[in-house]
Protein backbone atom coordinates (compact mmCIF):
# COMPACT_ATOMS: atom_id res chain seq x y z
CA UNK A 1 0.00 0.00 0.00
CA UNK A 2 1.10 3.39 -0.80
CA UNK A 3 -0.18 7.10 -0.12
CA UNK A 4 -0.55 9.92 -2.69
CA UNK A 5 -2.07 13.11 -1.56
CA UNK A 6 -3.68 11.66 1.71
CA UNK A 7 -5.23 9.05 -0.23
CA UNK A 8 -4.18 5.40 0.54
CA UNK A 9 -3.77 2.90 -2.93
CA UNK A 10 -4.14 -0.21 -2.26
CA UNK A 11 -4.03 -3.54 -4.72
CA UNK A 12 -2.18 -1.26 -7.42
CA UNK A 13 -0.98 -4.58 -9.14
CA UNK A 14 -4.26 -6.19 -9.41
CA UNK A 15 -5.29 -6.89 -12.88
CA UNK A 16 -7.97 -4.01 -13.53
CA UNK A 17 -9.07 -4.52 -17.42
CA UNK A 18 -7.47 -6.11 -20.78
CA UNK A 19 -4.43 -4.90 -20.89
CA UNK A 20 -3.95 -2.58 -17.75
CA UNK A 21 -3.90 -3.28 -14.03
CA UNK A 22 -4.73 -0.89 -11.16
CA UNK A 23 -1.94 0.92 -11.25
CA UNK A 24 -1.99 2.01 -15.01
CA UNK A 25 -4.95 3.10 -14.39
CA UNK A 26 -3.98 5.11 -10.91
CA UNK A 27 -0.43 6.71 -12.37
CA UNK A 28 -2.23 7.91 -15.53
CA UNK A 29 -5.54 9.68 -13.30
CA UNK A 30 -2.78 11.19 -11.56
CA UNK A 31 -0.22 12.39 -14.32
CA UNK A 32 -3.09 14.06 -16.28
CA UNK A 33 -4.81 15.18 -13.08
CA UNK A 34 -4.04 18.58 -13.81
CA UNK A 35 -5.99 18.48 -17.09
CA UNK A 36 -8.79 16.42 -16.19
CA UNK A 37 -9.91 17.98 -12.63
CA UNK A 38 -10.81 21.00 -14.58
CA UNK A 39 -12.94 19.68 -17.23
CA UNK A 40 -15.01 17.46 -14.07
CA UNK A 41 -15.00 20.42 -11.41
CA UNK A 42 -18.20 21.68 -9.71
CA UNK A 43 -20.09 18.99 -11.92
CA UNK A 44 -21.72 16.46 -10.66
CA UNK A 45 -19.83 13.32 -11.74
CA UNK A 46 -20.74 9.91 -12.53
CA UNK A 47 -18.04 7.33 -12.87
CA UNK A 48 -18.04 3.54 -14.21
CA UNK A 49 -16.48 1.49 -12.01
CA UNK A 50 -14.93 -2.21 -12.42
CA UNK A 51 -14.44 -4.45 -8.96
CA UNK A 52 -13.00 -8.06 -9.06
CA UNK A 53 -15.19 -10.42 -10.16
CA UNK A 54 -17.74 -7.93 -10.93
CA UNK A 55 -19.25 -6.66 -14.10
CA UNK A 56 -18.55 -2.91 -14.88
CA UNK A 57 -21.20 -0.63 -13.14
CA UNK A 58 -22.15 3.27 -13.31
CA UNK A 59 -22.60 5.18 -10.02
CA UNK A 60 -23.96 8.05 -9.13
CA UNK A 61 -24.89 8.16 -5.87
CA UNK A 62 -21.99 8.30 -3.43
CA UNK A 63 -21.56 5.49 -1.17
CA UNK A 64 -21.84 5.44 2.48
CA UNK A 65 -18.45 4.88 3.04
CA UNK A 66 -17.13 7.66 1.10
CA UNK A 67 -14.61 10.74 2.49
CA UNK A 68 -16.14 13.95 3.89
CA UNK A 69 -13.83 15.63 2.14
CA UNK A 70 -15.23 14.72 -0.61
CA UNK A 71 -17.67 17.50 -1.94
CA UNK A 72 -21.39 16.42 -2.85
CA UNK A 73 -23.95 17.77 -4.70
CA UNK A 74 -27.84 16.74 -4.47
CA UNK A 75 -29.97 16.40 -7.26
CA UNK A 76 -33.27 14.32 -8.61
CA UNK A 77 -33.25 11.86 -10.37
CA UNK A 78 -35.98 11.21 -12.31
CA UNK A 79 -35.41 7.97 -13.27
CA UNK A 80 -35.38 6.32 -10.30
CA UNK A 81 -37.47 8.60 -8.62
CA UNK A 82 -35.06 9.67 -6.10
CA UNK A 83 -32.42 12.17 -4.53
CA UNK A 84 -28.79 11.36 -5.77
CA UNK A 85 -25.79 12.75 -4.08
CA UNK A 86 -23.46 13.43 -6.91
CA UNK A 87 -19.62 13.95 -5.66
CA UNK A 88 -17.73 16.91 -7.48
CA UNK A 89 -14.38 16.06 -8.43
CA UNK A 90 -12.59 19.46 -7.38
CA UNK A 91 -9.44 18.15 -6.78
CA UNK A 92 -6.81 15.69 -7.17
CA UNK A 93 -7.34 13.85 -4.13
CA UNK A 94 -10.81 13.13 -5.09
CA UNK A 95 -9.74 12.17 -8.12
CA UNK A 96 -6.88 9.40 -6.93
CA UNK A 97 -9.95 8.58 -4.52
CA UNK A 98 -11.95 7.79 -7.38
CA UNK A 99 -8.96 5.57 -9.21
CA UNK A 100 -8.54 3.97 -5.67
CA UNK A 101 -12.11 2.57 -6.13
CA UNK A 102 -11.46 1.27 -9.54
CA UNK A 103 -13.54 4.25 -11.19
CA UNK A 104 -12.24 3.90 -14.71
CA UNK A 105 -14.77 6.26 -17.17
CA UNK A 106 -15.59 9.70 -15.77
CA UNK A 107 -18.84 11.19 -16.85
CA UNK A 108 -19.70 14.38 -16.05
CA UNK A 109 -22.97 16.46 -16.41
CA UNK A 110 -23.14 19.42 -19.46
CA UNK A 111 -24.05 21.77 -16.65
CA UNK A 112 -22.47 22.62 -13.41
CA UNK A 113 -23.76 22.87 -10.12
CA UNK A 114 -24.75 26.67 -10.68
CA UNK A 115 -27.98 25.12 -12.31
CA UNK A 116 -28.97 28.29 -12.92
CA UNK A 117 -26.42 28.87 -16.02
CA UNK A 118 -27.72 26.48 -18.23
CA UNK A 119 -25.92 24.16 -19.93
CA UNK A 120 -21.82 24.79 -20.74
CA UNK A 121 -21.65 23.22 -24.13
CA UNK A 122 -23.72 21.92 -26.90
CA UNK A 123 -22.40 18.63 -27.49
CA UNK A 124 -23.28 16.10 -30.57
CA UNK A 125 -21.90 12.30 -30.20
CA UNK A 126 -21.55 10.76 -33.31
CA UNK A 127 -21.60 6.94 -33.35
CA UNK A 128 -20.50 4.46 -36.17
CA UNK A 129 -22.46 1.20 -36.95
CA UNK A 130 -20.78 -1.85 -35.54
CA UNK A 131 -18.07 -3.21 -37.03
CA UNK A 132 -17.27 0.39 -39.70
CA UNK A 133 -14.02 2.29 -39.85
CA UNK A 134 -13.32 5.42 -37.88
CA UNK A 135 -12.73 7.19 -41.49
CA UNK A 136 -16.86 6.76 -41.97
CA UNK A 137 -16.74 8.70 -38.36
CA UNK A 138 -14.36 11.53 -39.87
CA UNK A 139 -16.61 12.11 -42.65
CA UNK A 140 -19.45 12.45 -40.24
CA UNK A 141 -17.69 14.98 -38.54
CA UNK A 142 -16.89 16.77 -41.23
CA UNK A 143 -20.43 17.40 -41.89
CA UNK A 144 -20.77 18.89 -38.76
CA UNK A 145 -18.42 21.47 -38.49
CA UNK A 146 -19.89 22.55 -41.81
CA UNK A 147 -23.17 22.69 -40.32
CA UNK A 148 -21.97 23.91 -37.59
CA UNK A 149 -19.94 27.17 -39.81
CA UNK A 150 -23.20 27.57 -41.24
CA UNK A 151 -24.64 29.31 -38.43
CA UNK A 152 -21.60 30.99 -37.16
CA UNK A 153 -20.44 28.49 -34.82
CA UNK A 154 -17.21 26.99 -33.76
CA UNK A 155 -16.12 23.84 -32.32
CA UNK A 156 -13.72 21.40 -31.06
CA UNK A 157 -13.18 17.60 -31.48
CA UNK A 158 -12.36 14.51 -29.19
CA UNK A 159 -12.27 11.04 -30.00
CA UNK A 160 -15.02 8.95 -27.67
CA UNK A 161 -12.33 6.32 -26.67
CA UNK A 162 -14.85 4.06 -27.86
CA UNK A 163 -15.70 4.20 -31.56
CA UNK A 164 -16.69 8.04 -32.31
CA UNK A 165 -16.11 11.63 -31.86
CA UNK A 166 -17.71 13.81 -29.43
CA UNK A 167 -17.94 17.94 -30.76
CA UNK A 168 -18.35 20.42 -27.98
CA UNK A 169 -19.23 23.88 -28.90
CA UNK A 170 -19.11 26.23 -25.24
CA UNK A 171 -22.32 28.46 -24.68
CA UNK A 172 -22.61 32.01 -23.20
CA UNK A 173 -23.87 31.06 -19.54
CA UNK A 174 -28.21 31.66 -18.85
CA UNK A 175 -29.43 30.00 -22.47
CA UNK A 176 -32.12 27.59 -21.42
CA UNK A 177 -32.03 23.79 -21.54
CA UNK A 178 -34.76 23.49 -23.97
CA UNK A 179 -33.15 26.30 -26.46
CA UNK A 180 -29.86 24.30 -26.33
CA UNK A 181 -31.92 20.30 -26.77
CA UNK A 182 -33.24 22.42 -29.69
CA UNK A 183 -30.59 23.90 -31.43
CA UNK A 184 -28.62 20.40 -31.26
CA UNK A 185 -31.45 18.36 -33.21
CA UNK A 186 -31.16 21.65 -35.70
CA UNK A 187 -27.29 21.02 -36.01
CA UNK A 188 -28.03 17.32 -36.45
CA UNK A 189 -31.03 17.87 -38.91
CA UNK A 190 -28.25 19.61 -41.06
CA UNK A 191 -25.27 17.95 -41.16
CA UNK A 192 -27.46 14.90 -42.17
CA UNK A 193 -28.95 16.93 -45.46
CA UNK A 194 -25.47 18.07 -46.25
CA UNK A 195 -24.44 14.46 -47.15
CA UNK A 196 -27.41 11.84 -46.39
CA UNK A 197 -25.44 8.77 -47.36
CA UNK A 198 -22.75 9.11 -44.44
CA UNK A 199 -24.97 10.58 -41.57
CA UNK A 200 -28.28 9.81 -40.41
CA UNK A 201 -30.50 11.36 -36.98
CA UNK A 202 -32.32 7.68 -36.94
CA UNK A 203 -32.78 7.01 -32.90
CA UNK A 204 -34.08 3.61 -33.88
CA UNK A 205 -30.55 1.55 -34.55
CA UNK A 206 -32.67 -0.68 -37.22
CA UNK A 207 -33.31 2.36 -39.18
CA UNK A 208 -29.80 3.74 -39.66
CA UNK A 209 -29.00 1.69 -42.53
CA UNK A 210 -24.95 1.74 -41.82
CA UNK A 211 -25.23 5.48 -41.77
CA UNK A 212 -23.52 7.29 -38.80
CA UNK A 213 -25.65 8.01 -35.87
CA UNK A 214 -25.57 11.59 -34.64
CA UNK A 215 -26.82 12.00 -31.29
CA UNK A 216 -28.47 14.89 -30.35
CA UNK A 217 -30.03 13.85 -27.40
CA UNK A 218 -26.84 14.95 -24.89
CA UNK A 219 -27.47 18.47 -22.98
CA UNK A 220 -27.48 19.65 -19.75
CA UNK A 221 -28.26 16.95 -17.43
CA UNK A 222 -26.77 14.29 -19.51
CA UNK A 223 -23.27 13.60 -19.00
CA UNK A 224 -20.67 12.23 -21.88
CA UNK A 225 -17.06 10.95 -21.35
CA UNK A 226 -14.73 13.75 -20.35
CA UNK A 227 -11.83 14.46 -22.25
CA UNK A 228 -9.19 12.65 -20.99
CA UNK A 229 -10.73 9.82 -19.57
CA UNK A 230 -10.17 6.59 -19.74
CA UNK A 231 -12.53 4.39 -21.37
CA UNK A 232 -13.79 0.76 -20.52
CA UNK A 233 -12.36 -1.11 -23.45
CA UNK A 234 -9.38 -3.52 -24.01
CA UNK A 235 -6.04 -1.66 -23.59
CA UNK A 236 -8.06 0.95 -21.54
CA UNK A 237 -8.20 3.22 -24.46
CA UNK A 238 -8.86 7.48 -23.52
CA UNK A 239 -10.98 10.19 -24.99
CA UNK A 240 -8.53 12.70 -26.47
CA UNK A 241 -8.39 15.69 -28.02
CA UNK A 242 -7.69 15.96 -31.68
CA UNK A 243 -7.14 18.73 -33.75
CA UNK A 244 -9.54 18.95 -36.53
CA UNK A 245 -6.68 19.06 -39.49
CA UNK A 246 -5.46 15.34 -37.71
CA UNK A 247 -8.26 14.10 -37.29
CA UNK A 248 -8.65 12.12 -40.43
CA UNK A 249 -4.54 10.53 -39.19
CA UNK A 250 -5.93 9.11 -36.51
CA UNK A 251 -7.99 6.09 -34.33
CA UNK A 252 -9.33 5.72 -31.52
CA UNK A 253 -7.01 3.13 -30.59
CA UNK A 254 -4.33 5.37 -30.85
CA UNK A 255 -4.62 6.80 -27.36
CA UNK A 256 -4.56 5.00 -24.40
CA UNK A 257 -3.49 4.72 -20.56
CA UNK A 258 -0.05 3.80 -21.68
CA UNK A 259 0.76 6.46 -24.91
CA UNK A 260 -1.35 9.38 -23.86
CA UNK A 261 0.93 11.36 -21.62
CA UNK A 262 3.90 11.04 -23.92
CA UNK A 263 1.08 12.09 -26.91
CA UNK A 264 0.59 15.10 -24.68
CA UNK A 265 3.80 16.63 -24.76
CA UNK A 266 3.23 18.75 -21.42
CA UNK A 267 0.26 20.15 -23.30
CA UNK A 268 -3.31 20.54 -22.32
CA UNK A 269 -4.97 20.27 -26.07
CA UNK A 270 -8.52 20.31 -24.85
CA UNK A 271 -8.45 23.63 -23.01
CA UNK A 272 -5.98 25.04 -25.61
CA UNK A 273 -8.65 24.11 -28.57
CA UNK A 274 -11.75 25.13 -26.72
CA UNK A 275 -13.17 27.78 -28.23
CA UNK A 276 -14.73 31.17 -26.60
CA UNK A 277 -18.17 30.45 -25.25
CA UNK A 278 -21.06 31.26 -27.90
CA UNK A 279 -24.37 32.62 -28.40
CA UNK A 280 -26.76 30.10 -30.63
CA UNK A 281 -28.47 32.06 -33.15
CA UNK A 282 -32.29 32.21 -32.68
CA UNK A 283 -32.93 30.89 -35.99
CA UNK A 284 -31.20 27.62 -35.16
CA UNK A 285 -32.89 27.53 -31.90
CA UNK A 286 -36.48 28.50 -33.70
CA UNK A 287 -35.75 25.38 -35.80
CA UNK A 288 -34.77 22.79 -33.87
CA UNK A 289 -37.84 23.51 -31.74
CA UNK A 290 -40.18 22.47 -35.08
CA UNK A 291 -37.87 19.08 -34.99
CA UNK A 292 -39.75 16.05 -32.52
CA UNK A 293 -37.31 14.69 -29.87
CA UNK A 294 -35.87 11.45 -31.41
CA UNK A 295 -36.52 9.18 -27.86
CA UNK A 296 -39.98 10.44 -27.85
CA UNK A 297 -40.69 9.72 -31.59
CA UNK A 298 -38.74 6.47 -31.19
CA UNK A 299 -41.21 5.18 -28.24
CA UNK A 300 -44.06 5.84 -30.46
CA UNK A 301 -42.72 4.33 -33.44
CA UNK A 302 -41.37 1.30 -31.08
CA UNK A 303 -45.09 0.71 -30.28
CA UNK A 304 -46.77 1.06 -33.70
CA UNK A 305 -44.67 -1.42 -35.16
CA UNK A 306 -45.43 -3.63 -32.10
CA UNK A 307 -48.78 -2.98 -32.52
CA UNK A 308 -48.40 -3.98 -36.00
CA UNK A 309 -46.29 -7.67 -35.28
CA UNK A 310 -49.42 -8.64 -33.18
CA UNK A 311 -51.64 -8.11 -35.98
CA UNK A 312 -49.48 -9.99 -38.51
CA UNK A 313 -49.47 -12.73 -35.59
Amino acid sequence: MCERDGVKLTNLDQPLFEGATKRDLVDYLDAVADRLVPVLANRPLSVIRILRGQDPFMQKNLPKYTPDWVKRYGMWAETSKRQVSYALCDDRRTLLWFANQRAVEYHPTLMTADVDAGPTHLVLDLDPPAGDDFAHVVKAAVLVRQALAESGLVGTVKTSGSKGVHIFVPLVPGQGFEDVFAATRALAACAERLDPSIATTAYIVEDREGKVYLDSTRAGGNTVAAAYSPRLRPGLPVSFPVAWDDLENVVPADFTVHTALDLLGGKDPWAESMPEPQTLPADLVEEGHTIPIARVVAMHEGKRRARARDRKD
